[in-house]
């Protein structure tokens, strides 16, 4: 992929981002989502090998039938209210279209197929952005409209996308895969406190892009791709390894690290709002994410397997840490302490 093409992508990727979590009327943020889906299309595709290419096509597929219903839900609402604002969807049908548009995009149980998937078919970068950047519009919308959806369907579709992120991550080689299932799972943590409080959700949003970030910018480093690999990278980066196994942990919310804070603030907010009874259902089934963390983490740091792999063993290279991914691991772990500050920001 030439550096002119990668430049136009990247740049119509932020514009696109931009204009959506940026614009009140409906038409601008649909065509804010549709830029951003033809324009992460060629860095799906960019190495031209056929599961790139396939995830490409049902990438596509997916966010078109997706916008095409965001479409629809602003233009039914439109009908009725006469109103184009985002934050004007009173009409009930019109909520409805959109919650299922806005599970579509984000990879939300029962809407779910096609994110693994492509996330495989991706390189790690790509994945990266498919994980993060590509996830904040939706829950900008999300956000906006968090006072018009509907607080049941809303709570089953994430204790769903809780147990089934953790129980399809179970049996996973690939880790983009593994790394797909976590983030289905922690769509789930998100989806269901947006109606009681939506600033958590955005902080839950935060502080996963960072812990994710810092995954696959060291997975991308040692350049592992499945447990195989992964197994055998220690000997490239035994620092590195060692502070993605924090992060790891992290990411799964084990105190005292950094993503222990978002799951505490959740199950406190859904205590208060009486949902004893889903808070505990979602934080039991985080312990099914709970056992792949800790497969990957054991994988990175513990050295040889006892049974043998198809690579050739590496003897010890010295792979160069870059600045931002040692400050991204301090961020991804070290932040509890400053949870009343950050508290005191939402």
């Amino acid at each position: 992929m030439s550096p002119h093409a990668k430049l136009i992508s990247c740049l119509s990727l932020l514009m696109g981002t931009t204009i959506t979590i940026s614009s009140n009327h409906w038409m601008m943020a649909w065509t804010g989502l549709e830029i951003n889906t033809l324009a992460i299309i060629p860095l799906i595709s960019k190495s031209h090998h056929p599961r790139a290419i396939e995830a490409s096509i049902k990438y596509f597929l997916v966010q078109a039938t997706a916008s095409a219903l965001v479409l629809f839900s602003s233009m039914t609402n439109a009908w009725s209210t006469g109103q184009w604002d985002i934050t004007q969807l009173t009409h009930p049908t019109s909520s409805l279209l959109l919650t299922v548009a806005i599970a579509m995009k984000l990879g939300l149980v029962p809407f779910h197929f096609w994110f693994p998937e492509v996330l495989q078919g991706s390189s790690l970068t790509t994945a990266l952005l498919l994980s993060t950047l590509m996830k904040f519009p939706p829950i900008t919308i999300l956000f906006l409209t968090s006072h018009s959806l509907n607080p049941t369907l809303l709570t089953s579709m994430a204790i769903a996308s809780g147990a089934l992120g953790g129980w399809m991550g179970l049996n996973q080689t690939q880790i983009r895969k593994i790394l797909a299932f976590s983030s289905i799972a922690h769509l789930g943590w998100m989806t269901i406190i947006i109606i009681y409080n939506p600033k958590l959700t955005l902080m839950t949003f935060y502080l996963y892009t960072l812990m994710t970030t810092t995954v696959f910018l060291t997975l991308n480093t040692t350049k592992a791709t499945k447990m195989s690999t992964m197994m055998i990278s220690w000997t490239k980066a035994p620092m590195l390894n060692t502070t993605l196994m924090l992060t790891l942990l992290s990411l799964a919310g084990l105190p005292p690290l950094t993503g222990f804070l978002p799951k505490w603030l959740i199950i406190q907010e859904l205590t208060k709002q009486e949902m004893t009874a889903a808070a505990t259902i979602i934080t039991m089934l985080s312990l099914l994410g709970l056992f792949f963390y800790l497969r990957l983490a054991y994988y990175a740091t513990i050295t040889l397997p006892p049974n043998s792999t198809n690579h050739m063993k590496r003897w010890h290279i010295d792979t160069q840490t870059t600045p931002p991914i040692a400050m991204l691991t301090a961020l991804s772990t070290m932040l509890l302490p400053l949870s009343p500050m950050i508290l005191a920001t939402i």
